[in-house]
């Protein structure tokens, strides 16, 4: 589909966006390709540390003058009457200036939240980058977007809004989905002359995976193999979990187990591995939303980042002739994968932000419902007064492990792992129970009867789609 037709019949109207969490990663590849696009434009942007978000500006070409630091509302307004990017540290004075569509990127669940609900009961939309945000207020923030008349949408370039749109085409072309998911963050880089295996910047013995780098006869046996010689690298960030439950909630898929398969797998195995059980692989039922470890060599490519769906395949002639061209399909033929092997962060969004503010059209799912909820048990007994900190790069909580419940496993009192973040306990939590509403003596309340709202008004009927 040549995508220019999307928006041939717009006109030349400038889509203008606020950004909070202006300074982080995603933010910076959003702002960069803004640049080669003559028809979307910042308009004023958040960020705590406003001379580093500053610097940066001026890193990816914009001149001085371009930019203007403001702290008052009032200033706010004559900067962007002058066509100045404003930057301010403080999210209250967003709406001092004039745009169509936040982006929210700060991963901060309670002040995402806040930028958000403020955006859309003003008639704003809203593109949520922060996951955090959208896995404890997202149902609500949906209800309010169309309440208000406007769009609540997740943003192109993240992991959950590909595979949102991978499984939408899946489905549009009608396939038989079995699995749907995502690689981890990173790769699993096998030297085999070395016996090593390298993830991101750590690296540690593997002799026996060297041995594992093709599936047995016994798909299960193998992987079991492969994750005891990967066993002292971490598997499952929290992150991942985070994403598949906005993907469950957009999409009707949901885990086939709580702390999700994690499979060490290869690309060319992924039908084999995310077949249903009877069939040799991994699957309890069908509808299954996932997270695997890609397992590669030095100079294969890499797909970290990338999503995938697994099919049932119907005419073996068809799925013969594609497995002829390359086509992933599992060895008894019943099953194949179809794949992307990357996400591209911001570089993808404005996609999402033409879409929304010019058709008002959502990148998300068209219904979302509480499919599934993230949620944390306790990885050790807690005693009562334990701050649940949230910190490092994937917004782990410290003591606690996330998990994915499917809706009819979820308990009517749990409490989303991101409500969790930063309260603390009122009665100790024994290790493996999970945090539930009345362990939090302090949880955020705004984001609390976000949460209730949101479930109570889009709950599934009969147990999930799946």
């Amino acid at each position: 589909m040549n995508l220019h037709h999307l928006f041939a019949d717009t006109g030349d109207r400038t889509v203008r966006y606020a950004l909070s969490g202006a300074g982080g990663g995603f933010a910076r590849t959003l702002l960069a390709q803004t640049r080669h696009l003559d028809r979307l434009t910042p308009a004023v942007l958040c960020d705590r540390d406003v001379e580093r978000l500053r610097t940066m500006l001026l890193d990816l070409g914009h001149r001085p003058s371009e930019l203007r630091v403001c702290s008052t509302a009032r200033d706010v307004a004559t900067a962007a009457d002058e066509g100045c990017v404003v930057l301010v540290a403080d999210g209250a004075l967003l709406h001092a200036a004039p745009w169509d569509i936040l982006v929210e990127a700060t991963g901060s669940p309670a002040d995402g939240y806040a930028m958000a609900h403020e955006a859309l009961t003003h008639g704003r939309h809203v593109a949520m980058v922060s996951k955090e945000v959208d896995s404890v207020a997202g149902l609500h923030l949906a209800d309010l977007a169309k309440e208000n008349g406007v769009v609540y949408t997740t943003a192109d370039g993240d992991q959950p809004a590909n595979l949102i749109a991978l499984v939408t085409w899946a489905e549009l072309l009608g396939l038989d989905i079995v699995a749907i998911g995502k690689s981890s963050e990173y790769d699993l880089v096998l030297d085999p002359g070395a016996g090593t295996v390298t993830q991101l910047d750590t690296t540690v013995p593997a002799p026996a995976l060297t041995g594992l780098l093709t599936l047995g006869e016994d798909t299960r046996a193998t992987l079991a193999a492969r994750a005891a010689a990967v066993a002292a690298l971490p598997v499952g960030a929290t992150a991942d979990y985070c994403e598949m439950a906005v993907v469950a909630t957009n999409t009707g898929f949901r885990p086939d187990v709580e702390r999700l398969h994690y499979p060490v797998a290869r690309i060319a195995e992924l039908a084999d591995i995310y077949s249903l059980r009877e069939d040799g692989g991994i699957l309890h039922r069908p509808g299954a939303v996932d997270v695997f470890s890609a397992l590669r060599l030095p100079d294969e490519a890499s797909f970290a980042g990338g999503v995938f769906v697994v099919v049932r395949t119907t005419d073996q002639v068809t799925w013969e002739t594609l497995r002829g061209k390359g086509h992933v399909v599992s060895r008894d033929g019943r099953y194949a994968a179809i794949y992307l092997p990357y996400h591209l962060m911001g570089v993808e969004t404005p996609l999402s932000l033409l879409s929304a503010v010019l058709h008002h059209r959502p990148s998300g799912g068209t219904d979302p419902r509480a499919h599934a909820a993230l949620a944390g048990r306790a990885q050790h007994d807690l005693p009562e007064g334990t701050v649940l900190t949230m910190g490092g790069h994937h917004h782990d909580v410290t003591g606690v492990q996330a998990v994915l419940l499917r809706d009819e496993d979820t308990p009517a009192d749990i409490a989303p792992l991101y409500l969790a973040a930063h309260a603390t306990l009122a009665r100790p939590v024994a290790a493996g129970e999970l945090i539930t509403m009345a362990d939090l003596a302090d949880a955020d309340e705004d984001l609390r009867h976000a949460w209730t709202l949101g479930r109570s008004s889009r709950a599934t009927v009969t147990g999930g789609a799946r």
